[in-house]
């Protein structure tokens, strides 16, 4: 409570000992004429095409194993997933924020992180990647991408609807809530004696996720993963169930962002405790 009332003290601004980066503009034309935009959507381009490829050729590998000790089983292929997204947001981060995800860069367009140009502009690379990575599986492996369900998300056997959306908006709370997390200045500043290399936990995230959600929806948590298997296998179940996995990790970055913005960073206590303390507000 102390910390709290410090924060939102009128002339409180030199005491953090951090600084919380201006939110970004709703709509930035400016982004249009700065080669960092380009060359951050080729990064989620290429690294949600990488993301794709390896973890769904995993999957098709795992499958074609006919026997059941044999193949990487459902936690070589959750560790395929999580160390994937390890390896590409070390790579990205500096350059594009190492999304690789929709449902991550909207959580962070909701927190004024990015702005909805490039949001929308993330998005669509990353969904144009997956397309790709999941069709460099289908022509190196066809018979076996066609015969054993292409990687595609939908609602396993014995579970309703209901309860593959609710997995999926948990499943993509605990990720993005996590993102929030280990890049957020005031925990990387107060918590420095605790070492924090982002991509590590964003990755455990992510594998930890896919080992409970596995069973029942085949894991999205990103609807580009789920989009980009869903075109290259484009069959009639998978289209069945897709509006889960937009939904639900849509619902779930939502949540995320609401709980660390406005209960973790208390947003709008400092936002009303810096209006009290101006008095020209």
């Amino acid at each position: 409570m102390k910390e709290m009332s410090k924060e939102v003290s009128g002339g409180g601004q030199g005491r953090k000992d951090y600084v919380d980066p201006p939110p970004a503009p709703l709509i930035d034309t400016k982004e249009l004429r700065l080669w960092s935009l380009y060359r951050a959507l080729i990064a989620e381009f290429i690294a949600t095409f990488l993301f794709l490829y390896i973890t769904v050729a995993t999957v098709i590998g795992h499958k074609k194993q006919h026997d059941a000790c044999n193949g990487v089983g459902l936690l070589g292929i959750a560790w395929a997933f999580g160390g994937m997204i390890f390896i590409l947001v070390y790579c990205t981060a500096g350059i594009s924020g190492g999304h690789i995800n929709p449902a991550v860069t909207f959580g962070l367009f909701l927190a004024r992180k990015v702005s909805l140009m490039r949001a929308v502009a993330y998005m669509v690379f990353q969904c144009l990647g997956a397309i790709c990575g999941v069709g460099l599986v289908k022509a190196f492996m066809k018979h076996e991408y066609n015969s054993l369900g292409g990687g595609a998300n939908s609602v396993a056997s014995g579970y309703n609807k209901g309860t593959a959306l609710g997995a999926e908006i948990i499943g993509t709370f605990v990720l993005v809530y996590t993102v929030f997390s280990a890049t957020d200045p005031k925990r990387n500043a107060r918590d420095s004696h605790v070492p924090v290399l982002a991509p590590l936990p964003i990755g455990f995230a992510v594998f930890v996720v896919h080992l409970a959600t596995i069973p029942i929806t085949g894991t999205g948590i990103n609807p580009a993963r789920s989009f980009g298997a869903a075109v290259i296998y484009n069959n009639d179940k998978a289209w069945d169930d897709h509006w889960i996995f937009w939904v639900g990790p849509f619902v779930g970055a939502v949540v995320a962002a609401a709980y660390h913005q406005y209960i973790l960073r208390a947003a709008a206590i400092k936002a009303l405790g810096s209006f009290r303390s101006n008095p020209t507000n």
